[in-house]
């Protein structure tokens, strides 16, 4: 669940809204082909415990395969919906689903874990194509009450998918493969792409007649590349190590330099001057330290209840359901909050619930039962973002000046999906330090041969998903695996611990940034 609608919305289409007949298959092709984008963010961390162990995977090639899709789709997004407005907004949309397609399959077919990391990252460019175009399209092809109801259709509709995908995926994962969770986008790109060039109309910005900041967007993913990489190439390396020191430098120096491009430039990707506005300033932080919270969770919790807790995949999968139900249902009552109550109350409240939520998820030990544990946890999270992310969107686009809601709306979005970017790269320092600490004086008490415990030891990078020998007794077996399920969920803790505390960051910069009336 992003905190905005994802889509740039267009001001003067150059099109007449569609007819009658063809409107119910305009919102066909924009909620399929958003929904393929939408899933594709839960399901594929239900597939990682799978991906591990079939591919050999350490969590840092895990994190790659999430990080590689979200960084291409965070530094391209702002792209994705310029491309749009230049070219047609039904051509790049068309254009992005079957490069997501086309990712899909080689992700499906990947032999190896460099291969699908590979996959992932193309799939990241078909997904910056296709997410700012689906909602674009129906604002250019309905008019007043009936854009209205198109887009609570889309996002109800888009919510309800997002629910069902990580239950499917985890049913796919448990009784096929993991390369079922890519396969199964085929056949519904292909029903969008036949719908989209049957029956939605083109349109265009005719203002955008300058082309997308190209410079600005290949700092921008440059400097976020360098970056992470260097983040999470640190927990096998070092900080010391001149590779790791080089991608930091090489990343700060980009960003420095997108920043002084950005300041300079006619058509900016990113306007610097909209960050003078207190309010979007204040939003965009608060989405930065929730989502960064909100993804660090729904990276590791899977980990956690297939590989400690041993749920089936489907029950991982099913596990956040309240979460979304939570959403879907609330979403209405709580946009009525900002003018109620104004615009700081819910968005301190709400990130105050969540940080309770993350805090309940630090409770759970191994073995826990489900409904008395994590259900709880869930629930309590979901009522916390349900309260905070309608009032987060109409903060932000009431922040907006006239003929800036598109570029309003695609920042933040943006700012979500750099969110998790960052957080499962710093997230994952911590998780791995912490289950290294815990681990090592671990084994030390268990009576193994010192072979035994340098091969133990050589696959910690792997976390929960470390392979015990099977050449020792079952009650050393048994003791080594506890140790190693137990260290996890002193790391699990930790970070939800961190999660907490940024969704209480959350709520303090809405106390003292965020004006209730912008």
């Amino acid at each position: 669940m992003q905190p905005c609608a994802e889509g740039i919305i267009i001001s003067m289409p150059s099109t007449a809204p569609c007819s009658a007949h063809a409107a119910p298959w305009v919102l066909a092709a924009t909620i399929l082909g958003s929904s393929l984008a939408f899933i594709d963010g839960t399901v594929v961390n239900v597939a990682l415990p799978a991906l591990q162990s079939n591919l050999n995977a350490t969590v840092l090639d895990v994190q790659w395969v999430v990080e590689a899709y979200a960084l291409l789709l965070a530094a391209l997004l702002l792209v994705g919906g310029s491309l749009g407005d230049v070219y047609g907004r039904k051509r790049i949309y068309v254009l992005g689903v079957a490069v997501f397609a086309a990712a899909s399959a080689c992700c499906g077919f990947a032999l190896n874990i460099n291969q699908l990391i590979s996959a992932r990252a193309v799939q990241g460019i078909g997904a910056a194509l296709l997410v700012p175009g689906s909602l674009a399209i129906i604002s250019a092809s309905f008019r007043g009450h009936d854009r209205g109801r198109a887009i609570g259709t889309w996002s109800g509709l888009t919510a309800m998918t997002t629910a069902v995908g990580p239950v499917l995926g985890g049913w796919l994962i448990e009784h096929a493969s993991w390369r079922w969770v890519f396969f199964v986008n085929l056949p519904v790109a292909a029903i969008v792409i036949i719908l989209t060039l049957w029956r939605v109309p083109e349109s265009r910005n005719p203002q955008a007649s300058e082309g997308p900041d190209w410079v600005g967007a290949l700092l921008a993913a440059a400097g976020l590349a360098g970056i992470v990489f260097a983040l999470i190439e640190s927990s096998k390396r070092t900080w010391n190590d001149p590779v790791v020191i080089a991608f930091l430098l090489v990343g700060l120096s980009a960003l420095i330099a997108f920043l002084a491009v950005e300041s300079r430039t006619k058509a900016p990707l990113l306007p610097v001057t909209m960050f003078r506005v207190r309010n979007f300033a204040g939003a965009n932080l608060l989405t930065l330290f929730l989502y960064s919270a909100l993804n660090g969770m729904f990276f590791f919790f899977p980990m956690n209840l297939i590989q400690v807790q041993n749920y089936t995949a489907t029950a991982a999968g099913a596990a956040l359901l309240p979460f979304i139900v939570l959403m879907s249902l609330l979403s209405r009552w709580s946009g009525g909050l900002v003018d109620r109550y104004g615009a700081r109350r819910p968005l301190m409240f709400g990130p105050i619930v969540a940080a309770a939520g993350f805090a309940l998820f630090a409770l759970p030990t191994i073995g826990a039962e489900y409904w008395t544990t994590f259900f709880p946890a869930v629930v309590m999270l979901g009522l916390g973002m349900a309260i905070t992310v309608a009032p987060l969107t109409t903060t932000v686009m009431n922040s907006a000046a006239e003929g800036r809601v598109g570029v309003t709306s695609g920042i933040n979005n943006a700012v979500s999906r750099l969110a998790g970017v960052l957080a499962i790269a710093i997230l994952g320092i911590v998780m791995l330090g912490t289950f290294n600490r815990h681990l090592v004086p671990n084994l030390a008490q268990i009576n193994v041969s010192p072979e035994i415990r340098q091969e133990l030891k050589a696959q910690r990078i792997k976390l929960a998903a470390i392979e015990v020998p099977a050449k020792i007794d079952t009650a050393t077996r048994e003791a080594i695996r506890r140790s190693i399920d137990e260290s996890f969920i002193a790391g699990f803790r930790l970070v939800m611990l961190i999660a907490s505390g940024l969704a209480l960051a959350s709520a303090a910069t809405a106390c003292l940034v965020i004006r209730s009336r912008a």
